[in-house]
């Protein structure tokens, strides 16, 4: 069939397009941002870009295709997530109409009896404001996902590998079933399969009712470590969002409205769905040590993303999440200019600015048993993947256009630095740097948060001043 996979480059998106694609469909993928999608390099997936608060820019995402997967919500997006879920829906529903399309799947959240919070109230409205037209939709409801990148995954793995002892709220003792990833992917790429499944809601869920203590007791024993809890009830998910923000790498604006969802059992009643479909599911200790090893597994990607082990020193203890810095100067300077001083970076060449600040730190890392500054550079312009350039090394080159590094330094974490070089319309070019951190744990964050300021003023300043030696290799 002729598929949209609307938000591929999202958790799901990701890794359903693959599967979709292996099944024998044929696949469009859509995103805000196309080099995102293009640096997935799926085979034979056609890639658009698309906003759903932009509803011009859905017709072409749309034409001509059959059924849509709708994957996006406005999470990340801060307090005001509600109206923009509530909106994106409605231009998706206008223009899907208008496309001819004949069935949208949309991936919801379990919903618990009584109140419900706001993120899980806006996961219900969306589904409803879909089907609100004349498109058939298959909404499939779904609990805490287990695998690497989903959030709450991310806040079990930074709390149950780093901290020891805790304390928690009351909420740590409420129920759900926890699903494996690959059981969810399952379901979404059968319900395309099964046509008696249009117009219909499901729950679904794995095998276990577990509470989020046991998850985390869990999670731990498979990596070899023991967690003691105590729980208390002075703790409110409000002050649990602020404490998960000081003690994990999971952005604060898309922990806080799940850790508002977690005060109510959300039990799945999937005997529906299971009838219609029924797939051998599996425990939420196997999907633990699948998701750990998919990471372990995992193709190297040419340039950062989120998550990938080899940008988080292959450690699955250090967060999938980073923190980052970044800064960007433009240039009357060709991008073929701009890229050779890229290239030149480290080494005798030196690192454009702060130099003294740069060789400080690697006598630092030498002092720590670190490899600091003293490899040098293979060669002064050349790069390719597996240089070590200083406490670098290279782990993704595309020739005048990305330099990706990670550091061999003693960190409590993982540290990764990349130049983008792009070409601007009016002419000259664009130097993006970008530091990210993964930390690992809690001294992995203590690490980073006094060292914002520098790294905004490093990064800055480094790029200006390679900006500048660009232009002047211009005008050699």
């Amino acid at each position: 069939m002729r598929v949209l996979v609307f938000g591929a480059s999202g958790y799901i998106g990701t890794h359903l397009v693959p599967r979709l694609t292996a099944a024998g469909h044929q696949v469009r993928a859509s995103s805000r941002n196309a080099d995102v999608l293009r640096a997935r390099a799926w085979p034979g997936v056609e890639v658009v870009v698309a906003d759903a608060h932009d509803e011009a820019s859905l017709d072409a995402a749309l034409e001509g295709i059959e059924v849509a997967y709708y994957l996006v919500h406005s999470m990340a997006a801060g307090e005001d997530f509600a109206r923009l879920d509530r909106d994106a829906a409605r231009h998706f529903r206008r223009a899907a109409a208008n496309a001819g399309v004949e069935r949208i799947i949309y991936l919801g959240g379990l919903q618990p009896g009584g109140e419900r919070s706001e993120h899980l109230s806006s996961r219900a409205e969306t589904g409803d404001i879909l089907r609100d037209g004349v498109i058939p939709v298959t909404e499939i409801r779904a609990g805490i996902i287990v695998g690497a990148g989903s959030a709450a995954f991310e806040v079990i793995r930074d709390l149950a590998l780093h901290l020891r002892v805790m304390t928690t709220p009351r909420w740590v003792r409420s129920r759900t079933q926890p699903i494996a990833l690959d059981d969810l992917l399952t379901y979404l790429v059968r319900l395309l399969e099964t046509p008696a499944t249009a117009g219909r809601t499901y729950d679904v869920g794995g095998p276990e009712v577990l509470s989020y203590e046991a998850m985390m007791r869990q999670f731990a024993e498979v990596n070899g470590r023991k967690v003691t809890i105590i729980p208390l009830p002075i703790l409110s998910p409000r002050i649990s969002s602020y404490w998960l923000d000081l003690v994990t790498a999971v952005p604060r604006n898309v922990a806080k409205p799940l850790i508002d969802g977690l005060k109510h059992d959300l039990l799945a009643d999937d005997t529906s769905i299971r009838a219609l479909i029924p797939i051998p599911l599996h425990t939420y200790r196997e999907a633990v040590v699948a998701a750990i090893e998919a990471e372990r597994t995992q193709a190297v990607p040419a340039r950062w993303t989120e998550g990938a082990l080899r940008y988080r020193a292959g450690r699955t203890d250090v967060a999938f999440h980073s923190k980052r810095a970044t800064a960007s100067a433009d240039s009357t300077a060709t991008p073929e200019a701009l890229w050779s001083v890229v290239a030149g970076v480290g080494g005798k060449n030196g690192w454009y600015a702060f130099n003294t600040l740069w060789r400080l730190r690697g006598i630092a890392d030498r002092a720590l048993g670190g490899t600091g500054m003293r490899r040098g550079r293979r060669h002064p312009t050349e790069v390719r993947v597996g240089d070590a350039i200083d406490w670098w090394r290279v782990a993704g080159v595309e020739p005048r256009r990305r330099l990706s590094l990670v550091a061999e330094m003693k960190l409590p974490g993982s540290a990764v630095l990349e130049f983008e070089v792009s070409e601007r319309p009016e002419g000259g070019s664009r130097l993006k740097t970008t530091g990210y951190f993964h930390p690992a744990g809690v001294f992995g964050l203590l690490y980073w948060i006094p060292l914002i300021p520098v790294h905004g003023a490093l990064f800055g300043r480094m790029t200006r001043a390679m900006v500048r030696r660009a232009e002047q290799v211009g005008r050699d």
